[in-house]
């Protein structure tokens, strides 16, 4: 266990042996670490006294590292995503009920996770965040959109964003502004789990969520094959609106032809004689500068003759 611990810090610890074979290890990699520690336990039923707190951190710093599918081609395994998946599952998801400044962090950090990944991994996050706010009901106070958000139930009013321990990032002080961005998602699903998340609070008769991540992670890696957005044009159910948006195309198929048979050679002059005004333009305000530059010189130059002279009289006066 301790030498797991080792391998998933990265080779921050001070044995130089573990920190050598840490260094070459990737973020998948280290993931699994936490993994294995995590399954030891379990299948010795928490008989081991020892703390897991380490791997909880690296779990955390981690999430923001993770890059599914970006693994060597050497790599034994390909990545795309389960290693995180799994993770979550086994270290959120299926243990009991954490405590309440690490679940708040753990639940703003996967937010912000969301935000910048495919639709798969979304949607696993999100089943995540959504089981610990169950439950953890005082977390709750992050779906609040008064100013300071949970900061009343928290030890430490103000959020640390880019603090490495959950017990210490003040997670309880901000709001889940995330949930309202992944609610205008493209993909239905994860708009609507978004804002299912949101209304938790005012929701009447809740029913928890059995759909683990892993579960949400295959079902949406399915779908992503198939899935094809919608767009913005609505169909219409009346004929001559069809009529008048297929001659609307064909117009703009005429035009973009006879955008197509513009004479190359007309473009071209015309691009020559843009770039050469600019030309001239600069080697004007190069000239210019210069100008300015030989000007200023010649002013200094009359000055100092005239200084020089003043000097000659004065001095011709005093003899005198």
């Amino acid at each position: 266990m301790n030498y797991l611990k080792k391998l998933a810090g990265g080779g921050s610890s001070q044995d130089n042996s573990s920190q050598k074979c840490s260094e070459n290890l990737t973020v998948s990699e280290r993931l699994r670490c936490c993994i294995v520690a995590f399954k030891v336990m379990r299948n010795n039923l928490d008989a081991l006294n020892v703390d897991l707190q380490d791997f909880f951190v690296q779990l955390y710093n981690l999430v923001l590292e993770y890059r599914p599918g970006r693994i060597p081609d050497s790599a034994i395994m390909k990545d795309h995503g389960e290693v995180l998946v799994e993770a979550l599952k086994i270290m959120l998801c299926d243990d009991r009920q954490h405590d309440m400044q690490k679940a708040a962090a753990f639940v703003k950090r996967l937010a912000t996770f969301s935000l910048s990944i495919g639709s798969a991994e979304s949607m696993a996050a999100l089943v995540t965040l959504k089981n610990l706010l169950q439950k953890n009901v005082k977390c709750r106070n992050l779906l609040e959109n008064d100013a300071g958000g949970g900061s009343v139930s928290g030890s430490i009013a103000i959020y640390q964003p880019y603090a490495t321990d959950p017990n210490l990032s003040g997670a309880l002080a901000s709001v889940l502004w995330e949930l309202n961005l992944l609610s205008k998602h493209y993909h239905p699903a994860i708009s609507t789990m978004a804002s299912g998340i949101s209304n938790m609070n005012t929701a009447q008769n809740q029913i928890y969520h059995t759909l683990s991540p892993q579960q949400a992670f295959t079902e949406f890696s399915l779908e992503r094959e198939s899935f094809n957005p919608k767009g913005d044009i609505r169909k219409s159910n009346n004929k001559r609106k069809r009529a008048n948006e297929s001659s609307l195309l064909a117009g703009i198929d005429s035009t973009s032809d006879t955008s197509n048979s513009i004479n190359e050679d007309e473009v071209s002059k015309k691009l020559s004689k843009h770039f050469t005004v600019l030309h001239n333009i600069k080697e004007n305000e190069r000239l210019r500068g210069k100008l300015d530059r030989v000007t200023l010189s010649l002013n200094l130059y009359e000055e100092y003759k005239k200084q020089k002279k003043a000097g000659r009289t004065k001095i011709q006066k005093n003899k005198i």
